[in-house]
Formats: structure tokens, sequence, C-alpha cells
């Protein structure tokens, strides 16, 4: 596969870190995860758990280690928080670098960020909250087409997950088909009756509605051009 395949724009790249211009940070929060954990698992780990640091004791006193002590292994371990500040800085625009530009670690990048574009955790919580409500209320609607009620309903849901809210897929599953109008009660009756919830993903369920949407609208097509 040619690089050209690979390179789909910038910050697009399975090479470079998806880019951040201070817009959709849930989205980037989520990729940036995914792209630094296929770089090594260990640097996301330096992000979520800070730099590593040694430790020793000098009469009785413990004090951080001298960098010059430190063996092989240590400086390995080490390195990856610098690793992580590098790819952090190199996905940011002007603006969020400068935001994070002092940040002594990954860690506190991060958590910068994190407060900047997703607020503390009363406003956190605060989001949360309205947006179960929207998951609970979320109804069709008039005229609505599966792909519109699938993309409304997978941006609450990813949300959620974003926010530390998850659901299994039989719940997801049983919401989207009771959020229908009556026009799908057959296909909803049939779906509930032959499909085991708990293992079809909340993806091939809408597939299966979309199926469903097309041929219903040709045989309203078909009825249509049968009158005239």
């Amino acid at each position: 596969m040619t690089k050209n395949k690979l390179s789909f724009a910038e910050g697009a790249s399975i090479h470079r870190p998806p880019m951040f211009s201070g817009i959709n940070y849930q989205f980037w929060k989520i990729r940036m995860k995914i792209f630094i954990e296929s770089v090594d698992q260990r640097i996301w780990e330096a992000i979520i758990n800070g730099p590593y640091t040694l430790k020793h004791i000098v009469a009785n006193v413990q004090v951080d280690k001298s960098w010059t002590q430190w063996i092989e292994e240590e400086r390995r371990r080490a390195q990856y928080d610098c690793n992580a500040k590098n790819i952090l800085t190199s996905s940011l625009n002007m603006d969020e670098f400068f935001r994070v530009s002092q940040c002594k670690s990954a860690k506190e990048m991060w958590e910068v960020l994190e407060v900047t574009h997703e607020g503390t955790n009363d406003v956190k919580r605060a989001r949360k909250h309205a947006l179960i409500q929207e998951y609970e209320l979320f109804k069709m609607k008039q005229g609505e087409s599966i792909a519109d009620v699938q993309k409304r309903f997978t941006h609450i849901v990813n949300h959620l997950m974003g926010l530390g809210k998850e659901y299994d897929k039989e719940e997801l599953n049983i919401k989207v088909l009771k959020c229908l109008d009556r026009s799908w009660q057959p296909k909803v009756t049939t779906i509930l009756e032959t499909r085991d919830l708990s293992t079809l993903t909340t993806a091939a369920l809408f597939s299966k509605l979309r199926e469903h949407g097309i041929e219903m609208q040709r045989l309203n097509e078909l009825e249509s051009s049968e009158k005239r």
C-alpha cells in the first residue's frame, strides 16, 4: 500500500496524530487515545498515571534519584512521558499548544485540555445528566430517516461514553426499537422475536432497519406508480 493511500488529509494518517484546532474535542480525544495506544500502550499509561520517577533513601529521607544514577531500564521508562509530550504537542494548533506549553508532564497537558474543553467535574457531571435525560426521551422524529436516527442516537451515546456512562448492547438495542414510530412496529416485532439483542451490535441493528426502510420505500413507490 502506498503512502498516499495511508494519508488522507492533515491529521488523518496512521503515521501522524490527529490534529486538534480547538473544536470537536471529544472526537479528537477518542482518536488521540487510539493513536497513542497504537504507538505504544506504555505511552498512554504515562499520560494517565504521570511520568515515571524514582526515589531512594538518603539519610533516612526519600529523595528523587539523580538522572545520572538511573540504569538503562529506568531511563527507558522515563522516556515514555517525553514521547507522550511530543505526540500531544505535535497534534495541537498554536492556540492549543500555548495552553499546555508550560506543563511539566504529559498527564498535566492532558488534564489542562480536558478541563478547558470539557469543564470541571461539576460541569461534566451536569452535562452527563443532561445527556442521560436526552437519551431517555429519545424518539424518532416525524419524517426522519433511519440514517438520521442513527446519527443522532450515536452522537448521544458516544458523548455519554466519553463521560463515563455506558450501556450494554441489549439495553441500547431495546432503546432504538422503542424509539421508532408505529409504522415500524411489524419490523420491531420481528426483530424482537428472532434476534438475540444481547449479542447484536447497535450498528448491525441499524443496518437491518435501513434495509427494511429501503424495502418500504420501494413498495411505497411501486404502489404510487400503480395508482397513476
